[in-house]
C-alpha cells in the first residue's frame, strides 16, 4: 500500500516562509553592500522577523552567508552537472561543470572569497558548514564521473583526481591574485592546470 504524503502543516510552513524571507533579505543585502559591510539587525527588518529569528536560522553572519550562497551554488553545479552529460569531451566536459561555479562564486567577489574562507575554517557541525561541504562533495562526483568516462581514469583515479581538481578550483578563487580576474580568465587557468592533471 502506498504511503499518501501528509500536508506541511502551518507551523512547517511559517518557519519556511520565515527562512526564505531571511534567505532573500540576506541575498539582497549582501549582493548590494557586501557581507561585511551588513548588518544582522540589517537582515531582520528587510525580512520582517525578530533578530533573535534570523539567529535561530544562522547563529552568525558567516552562516548567513553560507545558507545565501549554498543555494546559489547548487544551481550552478546542476546546471554545469546536465549541461556536461552532452560534451564528449573530457576535459570540456569538466569545464562545463566548473565554469558556472566560478561564475556564480565571482558575482559579488568579496562574498565569494569570504563564502570560501567560511567553508574551509568554519565549524563544520554547524548545518550551513555541513551543507557546503555537501556540494562540494557533489561536484567533486560530478567531476569523477565526467573523468571516468576516459578509458585511461579508472574510478579510484577519477575520484582522486575530481580532489585535486576541486582544489585547484577553490584556490583560484579564493587567491588574493586573482581578485582582479574575470571569470574568463580564472575559468582559463583553471583549464589550464586541469589540462595538465589529464592522461594523454
Amino acid at each position: 500500500m502506498a504511503l499518501v504524503p501528509q500536508p506541511v502543516g502551518r507551523r512547517e510552513r511559517n518557519k519556511q516562509q520565515k527562512l526564505d524571507r531571511i534567505t532573500a533579505a540576506a541575498s539582497e543585502l549582501f549582493a548590494e553592500y557586501g557581507v561585511d559591510e551588513v548588518t544582522t539587525q540589517q537582515i531582520a527588518e528587510k525580512a520582517d522577523v525578530g533578530t533573535g529569528t534570523v539567529f535561530l536560522y544562522a547563529k552568525t553572519k558567516g552562516e548567513l552567508l553560507l545558507l545565501v550562497q549554498n543555494a546559489n551554488y547548487s544551481d550552478a553545479l546542476e546546471r554545469g552537472r546536465s549541461d556536461a552529460e552532452h560534451i564528449p569531451d573530457v576535459l570540456d566536459a569538466v569545464m562545463t561543470i566548473i565554469e558556472p561555479i566560478v561564475r556564480c562564486n565571482r558575482t559579488q567577489i568579496d562574498n565569494g572569497r569570504t563564502y570560501l574562507r567560511e567553508m574551509v575554517f568554519g565549524n563544520p557541525e554547524e548545518p550551513q558548514h555541513a551543507e557546503a561541504l555537501t556540494i562540494v562533495g557533489r561536484t567533486e562526483e560530478a567531476i569523477a564521473a565526467v573523468l571516468s568516462r576516459s578509458e585511461r581514469i579508472g574510478q579510484v583515479d577519477a575520484a582522486m583526481l575530481a580532489h585535486v581538481v576541486s582544489a585547484i578550483m577553490f584556490l583560484a578563487m579564493a587567491a588574493t591574485i586573482n581578485s582582479a580576474r574575470s571569470v574568463d580568465e580564472i575559468v582559463e587557468d583553471i583549464k589550464g592546470q586541469v589540462s595538465v592533471l589529464l592522461p594523454q
